[in-house]
């Protein structure tokens, strides 16, 4: 399988589907790990999903390992990272509430952040929120976690009117607010929440494979003028897969951030 194979996944997999112009969609089709079992699901996706969340335990158990008061290297690192979650996150969202979900709060900053490298990472090149399915398992996760713990603290009817019902309105409009707050809390959070993850990793990926593909093609023609224009797409691929580096590190604070003020706004006594 040429370099292509590692940029376009296709299902496939035959040489003639690693030079499929245009890239879009089909770009970022998986391949099932099992093809003769039936089981499409279990495929290079998921295969990431589960690296990832092993990467993760793993590196966190190596920060913890042989704490010392004066900190070396790793543990600095470890610790920096774990203060950005917990205070720059968790302290300015929730307030004292902090403590009890910092846990979630650095786990789910470091899945998605691991998930997002995947996109850089040459054995894989694709990041696995690219696929918006995961994206929405993972706000689904913290829409469960932000609604439960509203239920938990104010009681189901408690819950529904603080979300619903804000303070200060006119009882006439509560005609026109209450659906508004309801589409707006329960509907529009996880949907917007998966979607700005999963738009910015496969809109940005989209333009790395497109820059990389026609650059190989372009490549590949014996005209000199297009083996010139494939070498600048080539090079220009380089300072797009760092702007990607930070995208992806921006999208995992930003999802983390927001998942941590909807928790904060559920635990609030009043709207």
């Amino acid at each position: 399988m040429g370099p292509l194979g590692l940029i376009i996944p296709m299902e496939g997999g035959g040489e003639d589907d690693l030079h499929h112009w245009p890239p879009g969609v089909h770009s970022f089709d998986p391949k099932p790990l099992f093809p003769d079992a039936g089981m499409d699901w279990v495929n290079t996706y998921l295969l990431q999903a589960v690296i990832g969340t092993i990467l993760v335990i793993l590196v966190w158990l190596w920060f913890a390992k042989d704490q010392k008061v004066v900190p070396g290297f790793k543990q600095w690192v470890g610790e920096q990272l774990y203060n950005m979650v917990r205070n720059g996150i968790g302290r300015e969202a929730l307030g004292a509430d902090y403590r009890k979900f910092t846990p979630y709060l650095v786990g789910l900053f470091s899945f998605i952040l691991v998930n997002n490298l995947f996109g850089q990472f040459f054995l894989t090149m694709f990041p696995t929120f690219s696929r918006v399915g995961y994206a929405y398992a993972l706000a689904l996760l913290s829409w469960l976690l932000y609604n439960g713990v509203g239920i938990a603290k104010h009681g189901l009817g408690g819950y529904l009117k603080l979300m619903t019902m804000p303070k200060g309105v006119p009882g006439p409009l509560y005609v026109i607010i209450i659906p508004l707050e309801i589409l707006s809390n329960f509907i529009v959070r996880p949907v917007t929440l998966a979607l700005r993850l999963f738009a910015n990793l496969f809109a940005g990926h989209l333009v790395v494979i497109v820059f990389v593909v026609g650059g190989s093609l372009l490549l590949e023609q014996t005209s000199v003028v297009y083996q010139i224009a494939g070498g600048a797409s080539l090079l220009m691929a380089f300072p797009i897969f760092a702007l990607e580096i930070f995208v992806g590190v921006l999208q995992a604070y930003i999802f983390t951030v927001l998942t941590a003020q909807y928790v904060a706004s559920s635990l609030a006594e009043d709207h």
